[in-house]
């Protein structure tokens, strides 16, 4: 008598949109962080030059606030890319109590290196899609992301 397969272990937790999706972005993020820290950046340092890109100058509260990152934290990724001469904190020019930040000319030529391995890590997570299933894969992912692009 045939003996009936077991079945594959965690099948139904792989069967999960949550879990696909959670286990293309573990992917998605080492290959980015793997990018990012051949250039000597860590994920959160890049996101806070590139919000000081976006933002500068900007005070050092509504930064943190802008990308979500606790005060405390956020102080630690800013004295990391001051101390590299990547971003400068001055007293903000709308109230001289606190701190706005900005990006330095090193800081603005390091983030152009660093947006440029992302999307090349991008890339590499994408490459099994056709270009049309990309698009349609992003317009997916920002329909039931919540961040309606």
């Amino acid at each position: 008598m045939a003996e009936t397969p077991l079945p594959a272990p965690l099948a139904a937790i792989r069967s999960l949109p949550s879990w696909l999706l959670g286990r293309a972005a573990a992917r998605g993020r080492a290959l980015v962080a793997d990018a990012l820290a051949a250039e000597g950046l860590k994920m959160w340092h890049h996101v806070v030059l590139s919000a000081v890109r976006d933002l500068a100058p900007v005070a050092q509260a509504d930064l943190g606030r802008g990308v979500g990152l606790d005060p405390k934290d956020l102080v630690g990724v800013l004295n990391d890319l001051q101390a590299a001469h990547l971003v400068v904190r001055e007293p903000d020019p709308k109230d001289r109590r606190k701190n706005a930040v900005s990006l330095t000319t090193e800081g603005a030529r390091l983030l152009k290196r660093c947006e440029k391995a992302a999307r090349e890590a991008n890339e590499q997570l994408l490459a099994p899609l056709a270009a049309a299933e990309r698009d349609q894969f992003m317009g997916l992912l920002i329909r039931i992301s919540g961040t309606d692009g």
